[in-house]
């Protein structure tokens, strides 16, 4: 050390600050750490079928799951309604079930969906809904297609969704299942109708009520 550094400690402290090795990282170090989140996250999309626990090895989402499962022994459906509610269904209610506050109302978690029969979500969606409806306990005022007389007339497509609703664990929903002989049945009482059904008219038939 020079005599000016000992006699000048502060001096002495700055000649050793320079000598410090401050030389950046490698650049290759740089670009094995990038290259390892790179990959990372695309093992992960690869394998983590979306985080869903219901999705394992080799598949990688939901659908693909679903779409292997062997169909019920009897009864509809509710991968073939999963389809129909993503054409007729979802713009409204949406991908979640939790549908648009105040205008169109949750089948998610809905006691309307969770009633034990279904004769009146049949009825709404074969002959269409108008008018304020108070869904567990939120209002709503929209209007619902007759879907019965356009898009559903075939009565096995309509037990698929209402089904696939009623039976949506991923929302909370767990009511019987829907058949295409109740639809039927419900079909044929309302053909004469000729109009959309208010809330206070469905709510006239009794809950018990199949048909």
């Amino acid at each position: 050390m020079s005599s000016d550094s000992q006699s000048n400690p502060a001096k002495a402290t700055e000649e050793a600050d320079v000598k410090a090795d401050r030389s950046p990282a490698p650049i290759f170090l740089i670009a094995l750490f990038a290259l390892l989140i790179y990959w990372g996250m695309i093992y992960l999309d690869n394998h983590g079928g979306g985080f869903n626990p219901r999705v394992y090895e080799p598949y990688a989402s939901i659908n693909i799951v679903e779409a292997r499962q062997p169909p019920p022994i009897s009864g509809p459906d509710p991968r073939i309604g999963r389809k129909i509610f993503g054409v007729t269904c979802v713009a409204c209610h949406q991908s979640s079930g939790l549908g648009l506050p105040g205008q169109f109302p949750p089948l998610a978690g809905s006691d309307w969906v969770a009633a034990q029969s279904p004769n009146r979500i049949i009825r709404a969606v074969l002959g269409g809904l108008t008018g304020p409806i108070t869904v567990s306990g939120q209002s709503f005022n929209n209007n619902m297609l007759a879907w019965g007389t356009t898009v559903l007339t075939n009565d096995n497509d309509v037990a698929a969704v209402l089904t696939f609703v009623r039976q949506n664990k991923e929302w909370g929903n767990n009511a019987p299942p829907v058949t295409a002989e109740q639809v039927k049945a419900i079909r044929a009482k309302i053909a004469d109708h000729g109009q959309q059904f208010t809330p206070d008219e469905l709510l006239k038939i009794p809950e018990g009520q199949c048909t």
